[in-house]
C-alpha cells in the first residue's frame, strides 16, 4: 500500500514556511528483505523472528534506516522534490517499526534561505499515533533560475 501526494518539484521561489508533504507505505517483509539485501545489513532482529523474541523488541522490526529512506522518498519526489540535493538529516529512532505496519512519512518547510538556497525540513515518521522517527534535513532546493 503507497499512498502519496503528487511528485514533481517545487522550486524555491514557490516554497512557503509550514508547506507539508507526505506518502504512507506499509512495510512488508519482502521491504525488509530486500533493504538487507541491498544495505548488506544483516542483523538478525530484522530477519530472524526467533532471535527478535529474545530482544528488547519481543520480536523483529525494521531497519531504521529503511523507515528514514521514507523521508528521503517526500524529499526527492515531492518538498522540494526533483532536483534536490540533500546536505544533511538528524534523526532521532522513537520506536521500532514492525513487519505490517504502516508509516506515514512527513516533511514540514521550517526556513527558507533564498539566497543559499538552503530549506530546513521538519521530518518524521508516524504509526498509527506514534512517532517513531523525528529530525531535521536540510536541502538545497531546485530553483527556475537554475534551469
Amino acid at each position: 500500500m503507497l499512498d502519496n501526494m503528487p511528485r514533481g518539484t517545487i522550486c524555491i521561489e514557490d516554497l512557503e514556511i509550514g508547506m507539508m508533504r507526505h506518502l504512507t507505505k506499509q512495510v512488508t517483509d519482502r521491504d525488509i528483505e530486500l533493504f538487507a539485501e541491498v544495505s548488506t545489513d544483516r542483523n538478525p532482529v530484522h530477519l530472524d523472528e526467533a532471535y527478535a523474541q529474545d530482544t528488547i523488541f519481543g520480536g523483529r522490526i525494521a531497519h531504521g534506516m529503511l523507515t528514514a529512506g521514507l523521508v528521503s522518498a517526500v524529499i526527492g519526489e515531492q518538498l522540494p522534490g526533483h532536483g534536490t540535493v540533500y546536505l544533511s538529516q538528524s534523526l532521532r529512532f522513537m520506536a521500532p517499526v514492525r513487519p505490517g505496519d504502516t508509516v506515514r512519512a512527513e516533511v514540514t518547510v521550517r526556513e527558507i534561505d533564498h539566497h543559499k538556497r538552503r530549506v530546513t525540513l521538519e521530518t518524521c515518521c508516524i504509526v498509527g499515533d506514534i512517532v517513531v522517527l523525528k529530525g531535521e534535513a536540510t536541502v538545497l532546493a531546485p530553483s527556475r533560475k537554475f534551469d
